[in-house]
C-alpha cells in the first residue's frame, strides 16, 4: 500500500468517524483564509459541533483531500459520509437554507433558531 493510498484511508475513516468534517486552511475559530472563515463562521453561527482538519498542517492532506473528493479547492465539507462542497456551495446553500435542511435530515445537532 501506497502513502497516497494510506492518506485515502485515513481521510474516509475521518469523514465517516464523524458528523461534521471541515478540511480547512487553519483551525475551528483561528482559520487562516478568507474562505476557511466563511464556512468556519457559518458552522459556528448555527452551533454545529465539527471536526476541523488543517490542512496546511500535512501536505499529503492537503492534496489526498483533493484527489478523495475530486474537488480542486479548500475548505470541504463534508456531512455524514457525504462531501457537500466548497466555500461558494455551502454558503448559498446556508443563504437558502438548504445547508441547515440537510443538517436537519441527516440528523445532525444545530442551532435551528438560526435563519
Amino acid at each position: 500500500m501506497n502513502a497516497q493510498q494510506n492518506v485515502h484511508d485515513w481521510i474516509g475513516k475521518t469523514v465517516a468517524g464523524n458528523d461534521v468534517v471541515l478540511f480547512m486552511k487553519g483551525r475551528k475559530g483561528m482559520p487562516q483564509c478568507g474562505f476557511s472563515m466563511q464556512l468556519d463562521q457559518i458552522l459556528t453561527l448555527l452551533g454545529v459541533d465539527y471536526k476541523d482538519i488543517n490542512v496546511l498542517e500535512d501536505a499529503a492532506v492537503r492534496d489526498g483531500i483533493k484527489e478523495f473528493s475530486n474537488w480542486p479547492t479548500i475548505p470541504q465539507l463534508y456531512i455524514k459520509g457525504e462531501f457537500v462542497g466548497g466555500c461558494d456551495i455551502v454558503r448559498e446553500m446556508y443563504e437558502a437554507g438548504e445547508l441547515q435542511q440537510m443538517l436537519s435530515e441527516k440528523g445532525v445537532k444545530h442551532d435551528t433558531a438560526v435563519a
